[in-house]
């Protein structure tokens, strides 16, 4: 029965409903639980002539096919006002220039709420590039800007602006986005990782807007 067993979770049929579960993840346990000569998940039961019969127990977890979300954040205190740390970030297609695994944003010219993003950056040793069409939600000024994507990569965000004084001000950065099928066996990585990038991002960020600040007072 074993045999007869592990020969049928081997086989390639066996696993197209599982998602892509590798094979090992399924024949280790199988495997412990027959190299046991009374494994704790059997049972003994009588059948109707009298003659008692073996049963066997295995649980086994059910492959889920929903997509895990993650939810990632940063906030970093920076020396211009909110008013133009706002401005400055609703110029999309210049986030590039300090966050560093957007690689591109293109404004649909006949449609300005609309813009395609491409993101390209290596990730735990593995080049990964996805891209999406994201909506601009209706932003409240010098507050906040929040989006979320149509097509392709899901997800969906927003930037917080908070005062800290007439000259300076909070920005906080939250994503939340759908884990790439590619990216699930390294998820738990992810987030602190991402975080990281969202905080050097920000820093590079205040930067860009102080040199914004100083050219909109030139004009």
């Amino acid at each position: 029965m074993a045999a007869a067993m592990v020969a049928f979770i081997s086989g390639p049929s066996s696993l197209s409903h599982l998602g892509g579960v590798p094979k090992q993840a399924l024949l280790h346990p199988l495997r412990t639980f027959f190299s046991k000569p009374y494994p704790n998940n059997l049972f003994l039961r009588s059948s109707s002539n009298g003659i008692r019969r073996r049963s066997f127990f295995i649980p086994i977890r059910p492959f889920s096919p929903v997509m895990e979300w993650q939810d990632c954040s940063a906030k970093l205190d920076i020396d211009v006002p909110c008013s133009i740390a706002f401005e400055c970030y609703s110029d999309r297609e210049s986030i590039p220039k300090w966050m560093p695994f957007i690689s591109s944003v293109k404004v649909l010219k006949d449609n300005p709420a609309l813009s395609r993003w491409s993101l390209k950056y290596e990730v735990l040793g593995r080049d990964v590039e996805f891209s999406w069409l994201a909506r601009n939600m209706q932003p409240i000024p010098n507050q906040k800007i929040h989006w979320r994507s149509l097509e392709g990569l899901p997800n969906r965000g927003a930037v917080r602006f908070f005062p800290k004084g007439p000259s300076s001000c909070s920005v906080e950065l939250s994503i939340s986005y759908e884990v790439p099928q590619i990216l699930v066996p390294v998820a738990s990585a992810l987030k602190p990782l991402l975080e990281s990038l969202l905080l050097n991002g920000l820093e590079r960020f205040a930067n860009v807007a102080k040199d914004y600040q100083k050219k909109t007072s030139l004009r």
